[in-house]
Formats: C-alpha cells, sequence, structure tokens
C-alpha cells in the first residue's frame, strides 16, 4: 500500500538544508546561545532524519524545510529535553503518603537545613577536631541510635540495598533460613529470593505458605547456617489457617544456636503511628527491643562492617 500523501506542495530530500549551513543561519543563533552547540547539533540531527524519512515517503510539506520551521522544531525539541523528570503534581490518589510520589514532604526547616548544605563545602567525611578524615554517618548514627535504641546505625540509599549488603555482609556462601511465606515481592522488582541470590547467601526455606513454626526454623538449622531471616509482609496479608514466628520467639531460637537474626522491616517506621489512628506497623524500635538482633552469643568477625539488622 502506497503512503499517505498531504494536500499541498511536497519537497524532495535534496530540499534539505545541510546541517551546517543550518548552524550558521540567523535562526539558530539564539538557540545556540541558550543551549549550547553540542544539545543543538544532537537534535538538529535527529530533526533532520525525520525530515529525510518523510521526504522519501512523499509527506515533508515544502515548509518545514526552511531554517524558521526547523529552528522552531529543534527549539521545542530542546525544551522538552531540558525539563526535569521529577516534577511537582498533586495527590489525588488517596494515599497520603504515597510511596510512588515521594512519601512524605520534608518540613520548611529541613528543606532549609538542605539548602544550605548543598552551597558550601561542609564536613561530610572530615573530623573537625582531629583535622583527619571522618565517618559520614557519624552525623546521624547518634540520632538514629537514640530514636531506635540499636546499638549502632548506617544509613544506606534503600531498603533493598540494606538487605542485600546486610546479606552479603554476614551470610556469603552461607545459608539464610526464611520462611516460605515470607518471601515477597514488592514494587521495583524487589524480591526476596533475588536480592539473596545477588548477594551470594543460599536461601533455606522453611514452614509453609500459611503456617511457619518455631520447630520449621529449629530442624532447617545447620553447619552452614548464617543467621535466620524475618521479612515484614507489609504489602499483603495471608488470612485465614496461618501461623508465623515473632520477633522474639525467633530470637530466642537464634541465641541458643549462636545465630543473629536480621528483620526486614521494609518502610522502617520510627513511630507507632496508631497515635494518629493509623494501621499499626512495626517499628525499628519494637523490633530491636524483640530482639533482632540483641544476641549476646553473636560475635560476627571483626574484620565484617557492621550491618544493621532491622532496614530503615
Amino acid at each position: 500500500m502506497d503512503a499517505p500523501r498531504v494536500e499541498g506542495p511536497h519537497a524532495s530530500a535534496s530540499d534539505i538544508p545541510s546541517l551546517d549551513r543550518l548552524l550558521n543561519s540567523a535562526p539558530f543563533e539564539p538557540l545556540l546561545a541558550r543551549h549550547g552547540r553540542t544539545q543543538v547539533v544532537s537534535a538538529l540531527r535527529a530533526h533532520l532524519d525525520g525530515l529525510r524519512s518523510a521526504a522519501l515517503g512523499g509527506t515533508l510539506e515544502g515548509t518545514a524545510t526552511n531554517a524558521d520551521s526547523i529552528a522552531r522544531a529543534v527549539n521545542d525539541a530542546l525544551v522538552d529535553r531540558a525539563r526535569p523528570s521529577l516534577r511537582a503534581v498533586f495527590n489525588l490518589t488517596g494515599t497520603v503518603l504515597h510511596t510512588n510520589l515521594g512519601r512524605a514532604i520534608l518540613p520548611d526547616e529541613a528543606v532549609t537545613a538542605v539548602v544550605e548544605a548543598l552551597r558550601a563545602p561542609i564536613n561530610l567525611e572530615f573530623d573537625l577536631e582531629s583535622g583527619r578524615r571522618g565517618d559520614r554517618d557519624a552525623h546521624v548514627e547518634d540520632l538514629l541510635c537514640e530514636l531506635t535504641g540499636a546499638q549502632a546505625a548506617t544509613v544506606i540509599n534503600n531498603n533493598a540495598a540494606a538487605v542485600l549488603l546486610m546479606l552479603n555482609t554476614l551470610a556469603m556462601r552461607r545459608d539464610v533460613l526464611v520462611s516460605r511465606g515470607e518471601l515477597i515481592e514488592i514494587g521495583g522488582s524487589f524480591r526476596i529470593p533475588d536480592i539473596m541470590r545477588g548477594a551470594g547467601a543460599r536461601l533455606v526455606e522453611v514452614g509453609t505458605t500459611n503456617r511457619t513454626h518455631a520447630a520449621d526454623y529449629r530442624d532447617a538449622i545447620g553447619p552452614r547456617s548464617a543467621l535466620l531471616m524475618k521479612v515484614h509482609t507489609s504489602n499483603y496479608a495471608i488470612s485465614g489457617f496461618t501461623k508465623s514466628v515473632s520477633v522474639a520467639e525467633l530470637a530466642e531460637l537464634a541465641r541458643a544456636h549462636g545465630l543473629p537474626v536480621a528483620v526486614d522491616l521494609g518502610s522502617g517506621t520510627l513511630v507507632d503511628l496508631t497515635h494518629w489512628n493509623l494501621p499499626k506497623e512495626p517499628t525499628v524500635r519494637e523490633t530491636i527491643a524483640a530482639g533482632a538482633d540483641r544476641s549476646k552469643e553473636f560475635r560476627p568477625s571483626s574484620t565484617r562492617a557492621k550491618a544493621a539488622s532491622a532496614n530503615v
């Protein structure tokens, strides 16, 4: 079937001006000044390719080949390309703290502090007292420990990264016991089995999808066991004939075998949301108090980095 033709005078590929000619024309002077030669050349080449395709198909309008028309089209493409991908939106979803919309907005004080920190050099990794290199975690570790009751804390970009680092640090080439009912997949293709494989740990499933007992963990513990792991199923629920093992039960079992307990809390809630009539979510402080991981019998190798067992 022949390509549809547009009514009116048409142009051929030979009518399209050259790239150099266009770059040296008056309509392109403001574009070069505003966007720079590299960006203009890239957008212009793409637009000229489109014009040639239209010409070969017999659909190229004659007016589309003049410098003014081409400059306008290239300018529109450059403006669209320069538009930030992050934009302010209205949250009309009905979910107050929406993961896909950035969750909670920052208070003005926090925004001001971030802006001030970005405007000048700061002691991010510099110890002002000793004059030597410092640790960036030092700026927040004491605050996180106060909020959570943890003995140490570190900050990772996201929960998946925290789980990956924790498993790679404490369980590389060893076994990690997880209830089959907690092998979650959440948005962004975060899947516990995949994260565990990427960290170099071996997944050992215990129990069944709907019921897991402490004895299931006990029976699966072996000489290659590195830790017991519990995953908070925050985005779904299994109801009916169910049974799961609490953090406290798991910690007691782990202490008896000299193993640590790691808990993937997902959101890492720091405050009790029921104070605002919101659904109950386990907090980091509650999880650590229940035994993740406060086992005195567990002594990680001094060559291993400290890893947060409750991932925030």
